[in-house]
């Protein structure tokens, strides 16, 4: 496999699972970034040499020019490196796995310079999805969606010759670490109690999106604006065994379904290798020790979250960055103890109440739709 990759976000959870891949396949890394882990990243440089380092974090990107000054790799700060890392000319494809909205504005810039996307960074398109896909047809990029859900969507959907034979796509919902509790059960848990995912090994803020079944609302209007359906074309159902990563159901009610362990690394190397497979990175599935397979519906009284979601894909524009907004910064602070879980969806219905929607006619649009959101979540 003759690839070169820029991972924005090395050091989270994809971005590491990126570079397992690309160890396995002979992958080449041209670009690294990360916020402030100057130790993984000193140790990922010193073992993959890329050509550029970034660190979002200016003190951080000064300490890691220092550790590496023994070697070729040039250091860059702030969104202007990520940007740089993004568009990198010896760079052929661009995982985003970057936290946030802080992706977007690097995704675009990639997608201009004619990159292909392995997109794991689902902010990008919840804040600014129409934006972005008319960006890639206007220059020709690809994007590959490395979100499990959306990957499954991606290989059910490549022996479909029309779309309009879509019926319905299907993305499965682990439920979390809560799943089957009443909204009332759900006053009293802690941080860590959000932070067990039964199933998969993620980052903090994505994992408290899950229990919160955010995450599935941030996905249902990924898939949206990735697959250009409306929302009546989109269901979630419950699989707590996450082994039907997600399913499309076709117009003579045939349903395919992609099935595996729960392993990131096969959608991040299918991001790389499509059309083609590569080597396996993953244990195979045995189909006679996972068990019985099961599906229900959300329960959207529990985790209102995911009705604040599908309420704002069908209300459009920059009611959807208003909603991310809000919820990354009230996930933040039910990170750092200063509110309970029930107020995170407290906070983002607030934020989509008060804030003024428009059209996401411009990126400048989307994040000033954002600040504002950030700006109603208050302790």
């Amino acid at each position: 496999m003759q690839k070169r990759i820029s991972i924005l976000g090395s050091t989270g959870s994809i971005g590491r699972q990126a570079l397992d891949v690309a160890r396995s396949c002979g992958v080449k890394a041209a670009a690294l970034t990360a916020d402030k882990s100057t130790d993984r990243m000193e140790a990922q440089c010193r073992e993959f040499q890329p050509e550029l380092a970034v660190m979002m974090d200016p003190g951080a990107a000064e300490d890691l020019r220092v550790r590496l000054a023994d070697t070729s790799i040039r250091v860059a700060a702030g969104m202007e490196g990520l940007i740089e890392a993004a568009t990198l000319p010896k760079a052929d494809t661009v995982i985003t796995a970057v936290v946030g909205i802080v992706g977007l504005r690097p995704t675009v810039a990639a997608i201009q310079a004619g990159k292909r996307i392995g997109l794991a960074n689902k902010e990008t398109l919840v804040c600014a999805g129409e934006l972005v896909m008319d960006e890639a047809d206007r220059w020709g990029a690809q994007i590959v969606p490395v979100d499990s859900e959306h990957s499954a969507i991606f290989q059910c959907l490549q022996g479909c010759r029309d779309r309009k034979q879509v019926k319905k796509l299907i993305l499965t919902a682990s439920g979390g670490p809560f799943w089957g509790k009443s909204r009332a059960e759900l006053e009293g848990v802690t941080v860590a109690d959000a932070l067990k995912h039964p199933n998969w090994s993620m980052g903090a803020k994505i994992t408290v999106d899950s229990a919160s079944l955010m995450n599935k609302g941030l996905e249902f209007i990924e898939a949206m604006r990735l697959y250009r359906l409306p929302p009546e074309q989109i269901d979630i159902v419950v699989h707590r065994q996450s082994i039907i990563h997600s399913l499309v159901e076709y117009t003579d009610n045939a349903i395919l379904a992609q099935l595996g362990v729960p392993d990131m690394r096969v959608p991040i190397e299918y991001a790389l290798t499509w059309p083609d497979r590569g080597p396996a990175v993953a244990q195979p599935l045995d189909l006679t020790a996972c068990g019985a397979l099961t599906f229900a519906k959300p329960d959207e009284e529990a985790f209102p979250c995911l009705a604040l979601a599908k309420a704002a894909a069908r209300r459009g524009g920059t009611a959807t960055a208003i909603l991310n907004g809000a919820n990354e910064a009230a996930v933040a602070l039910f990170l750092a103890g200063k509110i309970g879980f029930l107020d995170i969806p407290r906070l983002v219905e607030d934020a989509l109440r008060a804030v003024p929607v428009g059209p996401a006619d411009s990126l400048e649009a989307v994040f000033a739709a954002d600040e504002a959101a950030r700006a109603c979540v208050k302790i």
